[in-house]
């Protein structure tokens, strides 16, 4: 049976989560992300003509578009608005994979055996367009690549349908930038060799491009051709991290207590951010020395950032931590869980933030994580459970 698969894309969604709540913005030149010293989170399609950017400085997008306004973004409202399109999906599809805040895969393989797959696919997106307001493009193919690939090919409010022999015909013109996997680095590489478009890159035998560009060569030429045999991974908010420290001795110190959680925060924030997971839940969880156990829990913004994630911990653990008894054991639990890539709140934090993050992430994915630690954080060297 030939498989069905879906990708699904919210359009700017940041974009179009303003324009929900205001009208005026509809049509004009419009920047989500921080201050003159934050960067671009989302932007406009009308911004991007000028050659605006996600993850671009604000000073240099407003120096490319002037007229373009510049709105610091609710992180908080936009978690909602993707959490109700998730619901409407949700309920649809036989299984929808949330692969980011904005966008989602669904696996109707078989879907035709009863009702058309793209006609399936096409009242799907127009039922969220009518019970979020929020624009959706589409892809219908045979696997993940492909399909993701002609969303972004039909944007915005694409709606496009690649079936099987069509695939390579689709694709052989495109930029390699076009297929997942493929970053600036490896497109500089394959470009002084020669390697623009995807028909020339699908061309090539797999072991030559292996060594060109190492270990993901052969993923990529396999992208190249139309290949992709990866399941669509059922969702659930109920996947979590967790961790927990049960102390030698029961303790009532609240500096030791609160600099345990920040290194707990850290670990489990490095964790998610390596594996490109954002979490929309913390849990705090106490147990006292007569081993009565207590938690607390909040919904946030999606995030992977350990300084927002800290705060809201700290400020749970105040919360639960009232008995004034020795603790003998304290947790966090991270859940609600989406893949994503916003690694921190673009809308909060400055360029040298984010370049922080990325090079402190950089040294511990190169020499581990007690290779570069927050000072809070440098006494944690356990384990965490996920």
């Amino acid at each position: 049976m030939k498989r069905a698969i879906v990708h699904m894309d919210l359009d700017t969604f940041f974009v179009s989560c303003e324009r929900l709540t205001n009208s005026a913005l509809e049509g004009i030149p419009l920047i989500i992300g921080g201050g003159d010293r934050g960067v671009v989170a989302s932007c406009s399609y009308e911004a991007r003509r000028f050659g605006v950017r996600s993850a671009m400085p604000t000073a240099m997008a407003l120096k490319l578009c002037p007229q373009a306004k510049v709105i610091k973004g609710d992180m908080e409202r936009y978690s909602q608005l993707s959490h109700a399109v998730t619901e409407v999906i949700q309920e649809k599809a036989p299984v929808m994979e949330k692969a980011s805040i904005d966008e989602f895969y669904l696996d109707i393989t078989g879907m035709d055996r009863f009702y058309g797959c793209y006609q399936w696919t096409n009242e799907l997106a127009n039922r969220v367009v009518k019970e979020t307001g929020l624009p959706i493009s589409f892809a219908l193919s045979v696997n993940k690549t492909v399909s993701k690939i002609g969303t972004g090919e039909g944007k915005p409010k694409g709606h496009l349908d690649i079936p099987e022999e069509q695939v390579r015909a689709f694709l052989n013109p495109l930029s390699i930038r076009k297929i997942p996997m493929v970053g600036e680095v490896t497109f500089q590489t394959l470009s002084r060799v020669g390697i623009r478009n995807i028909q020339t890159l699908s061309e090539m035998p797999s072991e030559v491009l292996q060594r060109i560009i190492g270990k993901n060569g052969v993923e990529i030429w396999k992208k190249a051709n139309g290949i992709d045999n990866n399941p669509v991974e059922p969702y659930t908010e109920r996947k979590s991290i967790t961790t927990e420290q049960t102390f030698t001795e029961d303790t009532i110190d609240l500096v030791q207590l609160k600099v345990v959680l920040c290194g707990m925060v850290e670990k489990l924030a490095f964790q998610l951010r390596k594996e490109q997971w954002l979490t929309s839940t913390v849990v705090v969880k106490i147990r006292y020395a007569n081993f009565d156990t207590e938690t607390k829990q909040c919904k946030i913004a999606y995030t992977s950032a350990d300084h927002v994630l800290t705060e809201k911990i700290l400020g749970l653990f105040t919360a639960l931590y009232q008995r004034r008894m020795r603790l003998r054991l304290v947790g966090i639990r991270f859940s609600g869980l989406v893949r994503g890539t916003y690694q921190i709140n673009m809308f909060e934090d400055t360029q040298e933030m984010l370049s922080l993050y990325a090079a402190m992430d950089k040294m511990k994915n190169r020499f581990g994580f007690d290779a570069v630690m927050r000072c809070a954080g440098a006494h944690l060297k356990r384990s965490v459970k996920i």
